[in-house]
């Protein structure tokens, strides 16, 4: 039994930091911005990348009631959120969900989110024959500045799995992504 135990335990961890590939979308480094008390959205992020050209339509997570997809753009020197109905993956092209552009927007969340937390998110996928595939994601929860919950404090690069390095970017208000 504890031989059983700790190959599981194994297990997971490999399920846990490595990419997620199903349908032929890869899916990297998806996350979810913590929550403050009384706030009731949040954003949630990640990098995907399709082998076929396929589109995300629809985003479900049991940790809110509203799930959309957004894209934030200036318009007449004005920055906009605004839903929308669908988004292009071409195959190779990786594309990034992150604060400040596409993003996963929830919204009535059932519960607060802390950092540390994981959150159940479905990506719903159509391909170029309107067949419609889902991919399970299970997003970790991070601080409000976007930091892994294991991050190094070290200013200005933010240390993912096997090394990867980011460069830090400035917190958003919380709530907004």
């Amino acid at each position: 039994m504890k031989y059983l135990s700790s190959k599981l335990v194994a297990c997971l961890a490999v399920v846990c930091v490595s990419p997620l590939v199903e349908a032929g979308v890869e899916v990297k480094d998806a996350w979810v911005r913590a929550t403050v008390v009384q706030q009731r959205a949040t954003g949630a992020f990640m990098r995907l990348t399709s082998t076929e050209p396929v589109r995300v339509v629809e985003v479900r997570s049991p940790a809110a009631k509203i799930v959309e997809l957004h894209q934030m753009l200036i318009e007449n020197n004005v920055m906009k959120m605004q839903a929308v109905s669908a988004l292009e993956l071409h195959p190779g092209k990786a594309v990034e969900l992150r604060p400040g552009g596409y993003h996963v927007m929830l919204v009535d969340l059932v519960k607060p989110l802390a950092a540390g937390d994981h959150v159940g998110l479905t990506l719903v996928v159509e391909d170029k024959d309107k067949m419609r595939s889902q991919i399970a994601v299970n997003a970790e929860v991070r601080s409000i500045s976007g930091r892994p919950a294991a991050a190094s404090s070290t200013a200005g690069s933010i240390h993912g799995h096997a090394g990867q390095h980011k460069q830090a970017t400035r917190p958003s208000t919380p709530g907004l992504p």
